[in-house]
Parts: C-alpha cells; structure tokens; sequence
C-alpha cells in the first residue's frame, strides 16, 4: 500500500515530461495562431483598400477624359458586381462629381454622402450598415471620387482569409502531438530497458551494469548504480568476514569455558576445582571484552558521520582514560608519561569515542611494553588541528605486520599478549568518523609509536 500511494503521489517522468511539453506545444500553437489570424486579417483589409485606391485611381482616369458620357458609363460600371457568394469578389459602390459638389454619377448601393468628404480613407455607419469609404481628387482638383464598400463583407471576406491562414496549423497540431509522443516513448526506452535489467537481477548479483546502453544523460546514473553495487558487495563481503571472523573468535574462549567446567566437574580436589573456576572467569572476562567490541564495531560501521560533534577538552579526558587504563595493568601510576600543551587543546568531537579510542591506544602500548617499558602520550598542535602520539618501548611489529594492524581480528604470528585484533580496528573507525588519520609505524630507536592525526579544532 505505501509503495502505491507513493507511486500515485509520483508521476513517472514519461508522464511529466509528455504533460509539459504538451502544454508547451499548445501554448505555442494558440500563439502562433493568433498571431497568424490577426497578422491575415491585417493583411485582407490592407489588400481591399488596395483595390479602393486602385478603383479610385480608375474612375478619376476614365472621368477625365469621358466627362459628356460620364451618365451611361456610369451605369455599365454599376453593372459590373462581383459573385455574392465569392467573398474574394466583394462589391463596389461608387459616387462621381466635380469640385463643387455636383454628382456627376454613383452607383445603385452606394451610401448616400458629400461628395466633398476628406480625402483618404473612412468608416462611417449608415443606418444599421457600416461602410469603408476612399475620397480622393483628380491633380487638378476638378474631379472627385467617392469608393466605398460594406464593412461586413470585407470582414467576411478578412475572416475566410485569416481562416485559410490557420487552417493548416490545425491539421499539423494532431501529427505534431503524436510526433511528440513517439519521440518521448523512443527516447525514454533506454529507462525502460535499464528499470528491467535492474529489477531482473537476483539479490546477490552485484556485478556492475555493462551490457545496458543507455543515453549519455544517464550514464552518470549507471556509473553511480555500478559504484554503489561496489559499495554494497564490499560491505555484504565484510559482514561475512566479520561474521566468521566473530564466530572463530567466540569459539575459542567458549571451548576453553566449556573444558575448564568439565575439569571444575570432575575434580576431587579443592585447589585444582578453584583454579578451573579462576580459568572460567578469565574466560568469561575476555569473551566478554570481545562482545563488547563486536558490538561497539556493530554501532559504528553503519554511521557515515558523527551524531554528536561537540567541543572536548582534550587534557581532561586523556588523564581521565590514562587513570582507568593504568589501573589495570601491574605496573606503577607513572607508568604514562603525558605531554600536554600548557594553554590546553579543545577539539570538535564524540568525546565518549574519542576516549575510547585513547584507552585502546593507552592499553595495547601499556600491555606491549612490559612491566618495565615507558609509555609517553604527547599531545601536539598543528596549524587548525591536534595531533595525538602514544609511544612505547615495547619490542615494536614486524614489517611484514604493519599493513595488516587495524584489520578486523589481525593479530601477529607471535604474538602472546591477549587480545581479538579489535582494538585497533575499533580506532580506525573512530579516527574516520572524526575526519582525521591512524598513523602505526616503528619508532627508529626502537618501540612502537601510534597516532591520531589532524583531529579537528
């Protein structure tokens, strides 16, 4: 049901793209259709006031020189009237005199005016009837001429001419849309084809998208699919590793609980029945420690940035953590020597995580360097950040080693302190989140030194 009412509330972009360019189209057609009609109507009555003047300049040349059989002229030019039924043969009225004002002739319909009306070209209403006159005057001034012609079938006339103007662009308007329509679904059907190649694929095929051929304007989508494809199978591959690795973890300790019981069970003798139960309570303290941090890695790897950034007084926090780890070790309560700058050093993060991250490094340099080693914790500031060193003067890793220390459950082949290979994992991740860099190396003059690097100010 939500996927539904999701997809109602989202239009597909066939439909969107289709309604805009529809009414884009439609728009433009009304416009241009307008524009068109007008533009012809224009052009109609332009084209009949051509045809007054030319009448005009007729009759002022066949008056001159037939003023005596002007009467009988006259009435043979009356005569001559287009088709009724051809609006592109509209009739003509006319009035013919003298400078004076005296008819010399006019025709059967034409409106009764002075013939001594203002040259050039007038609407005037006559009764119910409205008429487009032409008075013009020959060079000389002796003669008058007065062409008229109803308004009403000039507009007819304007409007069948206007009318053939558009009607082509109506006929074009359906082939247009289909047009449209077609184009989009071709143009679109890459989409299509790239929505079936997707939706085909099984959950566990990952593999990167390189038989769909899609336009360029989508490439950048399959790019961004195919990475996250990557993305996805590499976070599927570590949940995996991590989880068989979790699992060989846990089954050691729970191996060893399960011998030490049977020794506590079956032993007669109250000393060897107390150190089995001692060896069950290490147990327990360390697969304990080991679920405690698969369940702290569990809450960190899904997060892509911190949830809570806040300023954190560096100097506090580091004897705070340095304390509770030195207790824990057998050595004395100088065991860490701290260099801290003396005006103090405030940086922007999870103070929770990054004293975690602190008692992890704190903690492998106290168990790696001996009952007698030195452990030193220098706080330096560089430009706009901190960086946070714990060196020991323990035995250091082998080369061969280095790359692997903050691996999920690396530990070094000879290594015989006690550990899951976590711990340093759980501070690469911590160090991520905060925007700064684990650095582990070998000291040159022998231990080990590792460091948080550009923690931000």
């Amino acid at each position: 049901m939500i996927r539904a009412s999701h997809a109602e509330r989202s239009p597909s972009v066939r439909r969107r793209l289709m309604v805009t360019v529809y009414i884009s189209v439609l728009f433009l057609w009304l416009l241009t259709g307008w524009l068109s009609y007008t533009r012809a109507q224009q052009e109609a009555e332009e084209l009949m006031d051509g045809h007054l003047a030319q009448v005009a300049h007729l009759l002022l040349a066949v008056v001159q020189d037939n003023e005596q059989n002007i009467a009988p002229l006259a009435e043979r030019l009356a005569s001559v009237r287009g088709s009724p039924d051809n609006v592109y043969e509209p009739a003509l009225d006319f009035q013919i005199g003298v400078a004076d004002g005296t008819l010399l002739a006019r025709s059967r319909d034409a409106p009764r005016l002075p013939i001594l009306g203002a040259a050039g070209y007038s609407d005037i209403l006559r009764g119910e009837e409205a008429w487009r006159l032409l008075n013009l005057s020959s060079d000389d001034g002796r003669y008058r001429v007065q062409v008229s012609q109803a308004i009403g079938l000039r507009d007819r006339a304007a409007l069948e001419v206007a009318g053939q103007t558009v009607l082509p662009l109506a006929l074009v308007l359906p082939a247009l849309l289909l047009f449209i329509y077609v184009s989009i679904r071709r143009g679109l059907r890459p989409l299509d084809t790239l929505a079936q190649a997707v939706s085909a694929r099984s959950p566990d095929n990952l593999e990167p998208l390189v038989d769909v051929a899609v336009p360029a304007e989508v490439r950048p989508l399959v790019a961004e699919l195919n990475t996250l494809f990557g993305r996805v199978a590499q976070v599927l591959e570590s949940e995996r590793r991590f989880t068989a690795d979790a699992a060989h973890e846990l089954r050691t300790p729970l191996a060893a609980l399960k011998v030490q019981a049977q020794v506590a069970m079956l032993s007669s003798q109250a000393p060897m029945r107390q150190k089995a139960l001692q060896q069950i309570l290490g147990g327990v303290d360390r697969a304990d420690r080991l679920v405690e941090q698969l369940l702290r890695l569990a809450r960190l790897d899904p997060q892509r940035r911190l949830e809570h950034a806040d300023p954190v007084e560096l100097a506090p926090m580091i004897r705070e953590v340095v304390a509770l780890a030195a207790t824990g070790h057998a050595t004395a309560d100088d065991a860490v020597q701290l260099d801290l700058p003396a005006e103090g050093c405030t940086v922007r993060g999870d103070a929770e995580l990054l004293g975690i991250a602190v008692r992890n490094l704190v903690d492998n340099a106290l168990r790696y360097a001996g009952k007698q080693g030195l452990v030193r914790l220098v706080v330096e500031p560089n430009e706009d950040r901190f960086d946070l060193w714990v060196y020991d003067s323990g035995p250091g890793v082998p080369d061969a080693e280095l790359a692997g220390l903050g691996q999920r459950f690396f530990r070094g082949r000879d290594q015989l302190e006690e550990g899951s290979g976590l711990g340093l994992a759980i501070v690469q991740r911590i160090v991520e989140l905060h925007g700064a860099r684990l650095l582990l190396a070998n000291r040159p003059e022998g231990g080990f030194q590792a460091g948080i690097v550009g923690l931000p100010s």
